[in-house]
């Protein structure tokens, strides 16, 4: 038997906006500096990874990412640095609470 905690946050409506799903996919913009091959990697529909990304920016207030127009390698998206910042945040959170959810299964459930 184990624990499981899932973590999201929730607008002022009570609707999901932000969880594992799209933290991963801004990490995976970091990463390859495309919001399509982060989709596509996590096996997600492009349009489906563009509205959780709007979504969270408008709940949030603030840009998640910006868009580098063209060149020679092409475009793509970078994070912004309140991304970062509120991913950091996101994850120190989830941490938290994932630690917390052990030691409350131990305390309750050890023999």
């Amino acid at each position: 038997m184990q624990p499981t905690t899932r973590i999201f946050l929730r607008d002022d409506n009570g609707e999901k906006f932000f969880g594992e799903g799209p933290c991963r996919l801004l990490k995976g913009i970091a990463r390859t500096g495309s919001l399509r091959a982060s989709a596509m990697e996590m096996h997600m529909a492009y349009s489906k990874a563009s509205y959780l990304i709007r979504h969270a920016e408008a709940v949030l207030g603030f840009p998640l990412t910006e868009t580098v127009i063209g060149g020679k390698g092409g475009g793509g998206s970078i994070l912004t640095a309140r991304a970062k910042e509120f991913i950091a945040k996101y994850e120190a959170y989830r941490d938290a609470c994932y630690e917390a959810n052990e030691t409350i299964y131990r305390k309750i459930f050890s023999d």
